[in-house]
């Protein structure tokens, strides 16, 4: 019972892993003793990350733009060529658009379904040779995908493409965890309310009433984040796919 919940020398890969919600997991991951890769477009915030969470723990920053297949195959031999096996996938990189309906570009929908739904499918792909040597009997390598509570139900805010990723991205780890078993379960983790870049306009303009609206009556905390993603990628976790559970303090789930 002692290492139910550990992670301790598991190889982890966080996209989007800069900050936000991926850094909450990557910061969790390294501080329990995971090797842990982060991703991002920016180069620098990679090496900025890196270096703050090496100082508890272990990680490595490594720059990809995983719109298109092609960076999600470059990303994914970089990890190759480092590593042998990787035990954890977090598809968390991700965007938003919000426009009216009659306003709504062709390049806010693209953007937002390559970045968020395309990435995630075409990276695991490439990855899956590091997923299946890391398996072990017991304790199979795991992908977990970052959804959205706006996955599950329709959000206030006109944000169409995203909205429509979420809940396509859950559907797909449904899919891959039934394709995947059993030596690699697809769970999603669906986020409510978090301080993030992504949530910093919605939270500043309508924090009370979000916070009015949830059961526990606050936003979400990184060790809430960091908890969820930990219990999947560990023992405990081992005998969950294809499951999608909202993070969110019962703002979805008693709607």
């Amino acid at each position: 019972m002692q290492d139910l919940f550990s992670i301790r020398g598991k190889i982890a890969l966080v996209t989007g892993g800069t900050r936000g919600i991926g850094l909450m997991i990557a910061r969790g991951f390294a501080e329990a003793g995971a090797r842990v890769y982060v991703s991002s477009r920016k180069a620098e915030a990679c090496a900025e990350t890196a270096a703050a969470l090496s100082k508890n723990g272990e990680c490595v920053g490594l720059a990809a733009d995983l719109q298109s297949e092609a960076e999600c195959l470059r990303l994914a031999q970089e990890i190759a060529s480092r590593e042998s096996e990787l035990h954890i996938l977090v598809n968390n990189a991700g965007t938003n658009w919000g426009a009216p309906l009659a306003e709504f570009p062709e390049s806010g929908w693209d953007k937002v379904l390559n970045l968020n739904l395309k990435g995630p499918f075409f990276l695991t792909r490439a990855l899956l040779p590091q997923l299946e040597k890391a398996s072990r009997p017991g304790d199979p390598a795991r992908v977990l995908n970052v959804g959205s509570i706006d996955g599950l139900s329709v959000p206030a805010l006109e944000t169409y493409s995203y909205s429509a990723s979420k809940a396509a991205l859950h559907h797909m780890t449904r899919v891959l965890a039934r394709k995947l078993a059993p030596r690699i379960t697809v769970n999603a983790i669906a986020p409510g309310p978090f301080e993030s870049k992504m949530m910093a306009a919605t939270l500043d303009q309508f924090r009370d009433v979000i916070v009015a609206g949830c059961p526990m009556g606050r936003i979400g905390e990184p060790e809430d984040m960091a908890g969820v993603a930990i219990y999947l990628a560990s023992r405990a976790g081992a005998y969950l796919t294809g499951t999608v559970i909202p993070v969110d303090g019962g703002i979805s789930t008693t709607r």
